[in-house]
């Protein structure tokens, strides 16, 4: 059998390695883990079948822009942004991988094609950047020269990062070196440019410090891990760049203690971060990850394992704000998540890392793909009025290749191995091998997982063996929905779980890591079963989390569970549950075979007159989280509210309600917010939906209100959304209101000037006019655009 070694820890066999400290945990490379489950094994093989889409990059003009690089067609750069070229590369790093447990000579020619071109791209002196070689178009972003804007938005390096860890990836997956080669003529470009006695600078979006110190792993040039650490180390000096806490630049890396910028960046860089320690001992930088993970976990993390509050420079948001129909955590930053966590578990061989890691795998990075493989979220919000849906590609289309790399090698998360010590880290049926002072153990599991907590281990080394065998006890069944106290199980209990070996009962200690362990001698042919407690809990929320209070959410196992208008009646968002009523799970043939949970609910509406009533309980249904939106869009929620004060009513049937809406934006979606009757706080809310134009600026836009039939209107009333001084939106320059006459349009009389205010409503009356249709003009600033949450019509 040939043994590939973990895509973390060391592997050279065809190139020289220093001996060098590293993670004192390794993973079973997932490449020696054979995934027998039903629940993992068909996505892993509709991602290599479906997800994986050499043939989307072509339809984009990705490939096109390497063609034109390389000399070998006529035209212009032809995508929307300079990073594009490392969509390319993570799909060459995820076919990789997927070829590893699916031999495929076709995709396995595609990718080997796709190599050919790249290297063709590069320049003489190893420069590989496709806007600029080009030459035409070239983006506004990549500065006037090499490296001008390396710090602001060029993604010069982070694209290296990904080409660095496709080139190892592919690598490992073939023993050829020509993506390798063009990686190491990069890196020795890179490395001759950048440094403490040269360009003094940083990557604007941190991902290159990965790619290094994943080429210094395979080569064992110490150059290239100095150089990771450079660009980690440069960030917040005095006179470097442009600090800011976007790109979590503001300060120096090692006095950071929050998390705050761009979610995606911040969890690349404590990546990075952890992978330098790890080989190096820097203690300062273990001690800023651990300081940025408690605030993680104790204020800025959500049920569905995302993190990244606000589509507002995707970023973090303050502690405990997490706002749900507006959330961003982005599928990237879930990837994110999952990757770091695993590096902190390498490094300290405590569970709550893989407890985060988990929760983020089996909700927010699974969340990001459709069942059928081919539509993608990009934020994945935890409730929606139906403004949300997956979609085949994107102008930024970094999730979906982060979804294709990450799914084949997801196996890699199972096993882990120290010394004597073997991990179990997560319960997926699967088979692998171990050795233990050199004494191979095969490992067969089979698990109920995600579904049932039953997990059956054989543990067969080919001699008696001493070994630990340290399993798992994930918070979920210590009553820790999630390390810190920011989240909690409403209905704390601590049901007992047996493990038996060879059918004899042994005691069960969890001990201060998070893990059972079974301290023995293994002979050939020993059985470990343990019976995990699968509980419906409902969850509770800090009572600092606004977005949450009132409120509370489902889960069972490693899922989060979300009621979809599919299930009921077509409306959720005005759903009251009571806690003391029972909910159960159960099995059901939908959406390819689930446990699904049956509960009862109570609906609330907003009449016209203002008052509110309450339905009779009826069926309430939840799906597994990950699984909402693919029977089209609609109505979902995680967080329930358990009182009608908490509730979102059903809108009162209004005139704006009951028009039709359209926008001179071609996606009627978010127009929802305009009539879900759900004022701001202020002009920079984001707890609730809002409407924008963004990018444009500039221009004239509008949005337009068909009746269902005739009616008299006088005023109409706007509240504008303003995200400034980050965002890119203001209060526009003027608006002014038409009413359709006949096949036209005619201005209303108004009764005196526009407002034009920031967080207030701002109301206009006129004469009275009967129409069948109201359209308001909108002009955007010179420099900005605008939005608004509601339009009121009276």
């Amino acid at each position: 059998m040939r043994y590939l070694l973990s895509l973390i820890c060391p592997l050279m066999t065809a190139l020289p390695l220093a001996a060098q400290q590293d993670y004192p945990i390794t993973p079973v490379s997932f490449s020696e883990v054979r995934i027998q489950d039903d629940f993992w094994q068909p996505k892993i093989r509709t991602n290599h079948e479906v997800t994986i889409a050499i043939a989307k990059s072509q339809e984009s003009g990705r490939i096109d822009n390497f063609r034109m690089a390389a000399g070998r067609m006529e035209g212009a750069f032809c995508t929307e942004y300079p990073f594009d070229d490392s969509d390319i590369y993570k799909i060459i790093e995820a076919a990789s991988y997927s070829l590893q447990t699916f031999p495929d000579a076709g995709m396995e020619a595609q990718v080997d094609s796709l190599i050919e071109l790249v290297a063709a791209a590069q320049e003489p002196d190893g420069y590989l950047y496709t806007t600029r070689t080009i030459g035409e178009n070239v983006h506004p972003w990549a500065g006037n020269e090499r490296w001008e804007l390396v710090h602001e938005l060029s993604h010069e390096l982070y694209n290296l990062g990904h080409l660095y860890e496709a080139a190892v990836a592919h690598y490992r997956a073939t023993g050829k070196r020509s993506l390798l080669d063009v990686a190491i003529k990069s890196a020795d470009l890179v490395d001759a440019t950048f440094g403490a006695k040269k360009l003094r600078d940083y990557p604007g979006h941190q991902e290159v410090e990965l790619g290094l110190v994943k080429l210094f792993r395979v080569t064992g040039e110490q150059r290239y891990l100095d150089l990771a650490k450079f660009f980690l180390d440069v960030r917040g000096r005095p006179g470097v760049g442009n600090p800011k806490q976007y790109d979590q630049s503001h300060l120096p890396v090692t006095e950071q203690s929050a998390a705050v910028g761009h979610a995606v960046r911040g969890a690349y860089m404590w990546t990075a971060m952890a992978d330098v320690a790890a080989i190096t001992g820097d203690s300062a930088y273990r001690r800023a990850i651990d300081r940025i993970w408690h605030d993680i976990v104790d204020s800025k993390y959500y049920l569905n394992g995302g993190i990244g509050a606000t589509g507002s420079g995707e970023a973090f948001g303050d502690a405990y704000e997490l706002p749900n129909m507006t959330a961003y955590a982005e599928t990237c930053a879930g990837v994110g998540v999952v990757r770091w966590n695993h590096r902190l578990f390498l490094m300290t061989g405590e569970s709550k890392y893989i407890d985060v890691l988990e929760r983020s795998l089996y909700n927010n990075v699974l969340d990001g793909v459709s069942l059928s493989g081919d539509h993608f979220f990009y934020p994945n919000p935890l409730a929606s009025m139906g403004q949300h849906e997956r979609r085949e590609w994107f102008g930024c289309a970094c999730c979906p290749p982060n979804v294709a790399r990450t799914l084949p090698s997801m196996p890699e998360y199972i096993y882990a191995f120290r010394d004597e010590d073997i991990y179990v880290n997560m319960y997926v049926s699967s088979e692998t091998e171990v050795k233990v002072e050199g004494t191979p153990i095969r490992l067969q599991q089979e698990s109920g997982f995600p579904w049932e907590g039953t997990v059956r281990l054989s543990v067969d080394p080919e001699s008696p063996v001493q070994a630990r065998l340290r399993l798992r006890v994930p918070g979920y069944v210590r009553n820790a929905p999630t390390p810190g106290d920011l989240y909690r199980y409403a209905d704390p209990e601590l049901p007992a779980f047996t493990v038996t070996v060879n059918g004899s009962i042994v005691p069960v200690t969890t001990d201060d890591t998070g893990y059972l362990t079974l301290d023995r001698t293994w002979r050939p042919g020993d059985r470990v079963e343990v019976d995990l407690p699968f509980a419906v809990h409902a969850v509770r929320a800090d009572d600092r989390v606004s977005a949450d209070s009132g409120r509370v959410a489902y889960e069972r196992g490693p899922l989060v569970y979300a009621a979809e208008w599919a299930d009921n009646d077509g409306e959720v968002l005005n759903l009251i549950v009571d806690e003391s009523t029972p909910v159960r799970a159960e099995k059901s043939g939908e959406l390819g075979g689930v446990y699904v949970l049956r509960g009862q609910a109570k609906s609330v509406a907003r009449q016209l007159d203002g008052t509110l009533t309450t339905s009779a309980a009826k069926p309430l249904t939840l799906i597994p989280y990950h699984l909402w939106n693919n029977r089209g869009p609609g109505e979902m929620a995680v967080w329930l509210p358990t009182t009608v004060e908490s509730a979102q009513p059903a809108p009162a049937p209004t005139l704006t309600y009951t028009s039709t809406i359209t926008s001179s934006l071609d996606d009627a979606k978010p127009l929802i917010a305009l009539r879900d009757q759900l004022l701001p706080k202020h002009s920079n809310d984001h707890s609730i939906p809002y409407f924008h134009w963004w990018p444009r600026k500039d221009s004239r836009e509008w949005i337009q209100l068909d009746f269902p039939a005739l009616a008299n209107v006088s005023k109409v009333s706007v509240y504008w959304f303003d995200d400034g001084p980050d965002g890119g939106c203001r209060i526009p320059a003027d608006w002014h209101v038409e009413y359709r006459t006949g096949d036209g349009w005619s201005p209303v009389e108004a009764n005196g000037d526009y407002p034009i205010a920031k967080d207030e409503l701002n109301t206009v009356t006129f004469s009275t006019v009967q129409t069948d249709g109201i359209r308001l003009l909108v002009d955007l600033p010179e420099d900005f655009a605008a939005g608004l949450y509601e339009v009121i019509l009276e």
